[in-house]
């Protein structure tokens, strides 16, 4: 049997992805330190991103690759990956271009516990419609 054996990768070696093949990715501007929003990357989407230096994640709902930007042009560029000691969560230092949250705020963490409730402590920077084309919950 001739087997083509393939490189070993690594990056990916280090990753421990779930049982879902998945790995939870936190985006943060790399220049300020703000924590912009964390999401999930799988092999292809880690492998990609790498490639590319476009941050691609796998979207659950959509159980697909998701380019960021993709349909609201809100870009993240790559700086640099960063696995943890446990290789099960990346830290992606990135340069993000226009808002990173669907909701049109900078980041995603615009709600804080304060008073025994939650409180808006950003407002949208961009309307979800001038986003996407329309209302995006």
């Amino acid at each position: 049997m001739n087997e083509i054996a393939t490189p070993a990768d690594p990056i990916l070696d280090a990753i421990c992805f779930d049982a879902n093949g998945l790995v939870p990715a936190i985006a943060q501007q790399h220049d300020t330190g703000e924590v912009l929003m964390m999401a999930w990357m799988n092999a292809d989407a880690v492998r990609e991103t790498l490639a590319t230096g476009r941050v691609c994640y796998f979207s659950r709902s959509r159980g697909r690759l998701w380019r960021k930007g993709e349909t609201s042009g809100q870009t993240q560029h790559l700086t640099e990956l960063r696995v943890d000691c446990d290789g099960d969560t990346l830290l992606l230092l990135v340069d993000q271009l226009g808002v990173a949250c669907h909701t049109g705020r900078r980041n995603c963490f615009y709600r804080a516990a304060r008073d025994g409730g939650l409180v808006e402590i950003a407002a949208p920077e961009v309307s979800a419609d001038a986003l996407y084309g329309h209302s995006h919950g």
